[in-house]
C-alpha cells in the first residue's frame, strides 16, 4: 500500500485548509487499475461538463459535484424494462404524443443534479435541439434493483427529485414485491400523491396519458422469462 495525500475542497470537510491522508492501493495485475482515479475530479469537485462528458458504459448520475454509480441491471431488468418501454412506444408514438427514452438518458431534476430514469416520456417538443439533456420529463419509471440502498434511492431519494423536477407521474415497478406504484404530481404541490399500488392480475393505469396501462402480472412474468397465460 502506498500513501496518498489529498487536500478536499471546503464542501467536503468543515475546514478547507485540512489535509486527509489515506492509504491508495497500487495496482498489480489481475486488479483495477487504481492510479488512473487521481486523472479525474475527487467525488465533490467534478462539474457539469466533465459529467456530461464521462465515457462509460456505466449508469451514473451527478449530484453537486458527485458521482453516483447505479448498479449494473441483470437480465430480469433487462426484460421488464423492454417491456414497458415497448408498451410506452406503442401508445405515444401512433398519436405522436411525445418520445419515449430510456437509460443511459440524463435528465436535469435541479441546477446542480442529472438522474437518468430507466424509462421516460417526452412531451412533443420537449426534446432539446441541440441534444443537452432536458430539464425534467413528462412520466418516468424506476426499475427497482434489490439492494436496500437502491430500493431507497428510488423509493425516497427519486420520488423527492422527481417532484422537485416537477415531472407530473413517477412509476416504482418493483420485481421483489411484484408491485407498479403510480404517483401523481398535482397542479401547485411539491409533493407525489399515491394513484395506486398494483399488483397481481390488476392493471397499472396512467393519470397523465388516459388510456395507458400495464398489466402487472405480465410485466413481472416478463421479467423471469415467462409469458402470461
Amino acid at each position: 500500500m502506498s500513501t496518498l495525500t489529498l487536500t478536499p475542497t471546503a464542501a467536503q470537510t468543515s475546514d478547507a485548509h485540512e489535509v486527509v491522508t489515506c492509504e491508495a492501493p497500487v495496482s498489480r495485475r489481475g486488479t483495477p487499475t487504481w492510479e488512473m482515479a487521481l486523472n479525474y475530479p475527487r467525488q465533490g469537485d467534478w462539474t457539469e461538463e466533465e459529467y456530461l462528458n464521462l465515457d462509460t458504459n456505466r449508469l451514473v448520475e451527478f449530484t453537486d459535484g458527485v458521482l453516483e454509480f447505479l448498479p449494473m441491471p441483470g437480465p430480469a431488468h433487462f426484460r421488464i424494462s423492454r417491456f414497458l418501454t415497448d408498451a410506452l412506444r406503442s401508445f405515444v408514438e401512433p398519436q405522436e404524443l411525445g418520445e419515449v427514452f430510456w437509460a443511459p438518458y440524463s435528465v436535469r431534476v435541479s441546477e446542480s443534479s442529472f438522474r437518468e430514469p430507466d424509462i421516460g416520456f417526452l412531451a412533443t417538443g420537449r426534446v432539446p435541439a441541440d441534444d443537452t439533456p432536458p430539464v425534467g420529463a413528462d412520466l418516468v419509471m424506476e426499475i427497482v434493483s434489490p439492494d436496500p440502498k437502491d430500493k431507497r434511492r428510488d423509493y425516497e431519494n427519486k420520488r423527492t427529485d422527481y417532484a422537485r423536477a416537477r415531472i407530473p407521474e413517477y412509476w416504482i415497478v418493483d420485481p421483489d414485491t411484484e408491485t407498479i406504484t403510480v404517483l401523481a404530481l398535482p397542479d401547485g404541490a411539491t409533493a407525489y400523491t399515491e394513484l395506486g399500488v398494483f399488483t397481481g392480475g390488476q392493471q397499472a393505469h396512467s393519470a397523465l396519458l388516459p388510456g395507458f396501462t400495464i398489466d402487472a402480472a405480465a410485466c413481472f412474468a416478463k421479467g423471469r422469462g415467462e409469458t402470461k397465460r
